[in-house]
């Protein structure tokens, strides 16, 4: 496999369900009227993030980042994946 398909599936499969699953826990704690400007920052933070795996999907469709790039950005979201498994 690419290391292209497996950016792509580790994104898809684990990073964005991540980061929606947030989303919805930050939405969830809002609507209890448990939200504190803190928490509202984070969710702008989550959004903003989300957006941005979906823009590096959409390049990474377009063939817009070589081997090298693909390998480092997935090593960074494997040590990302692990650091947050670890809390």
């Amino acid at each position: 496999m690419s290391i292209q398909k497996e950016l792509k599936e580790i994104i898809n499969n684990e990073v964005l369900v991540e980061i929606e699953d947030h989303i919805d826990d930050i939405f969830e704690i809002i609507a209890a009227k448990k939200d504190t400007p803190e928490l509202k920052e984070e969710l702008e933070n989550m959004q903003e993030m989300k957006k941005d795996f979906e823009e590096l999907l959409k390049d990474l469709e377009a063939g817009e980042i070589d081997d090298e790039e693909a390998q480092e950005i997935y090593d960074e979201i494997v040590d990302m994946l692990e650091g947050s498994n670890e809390d």
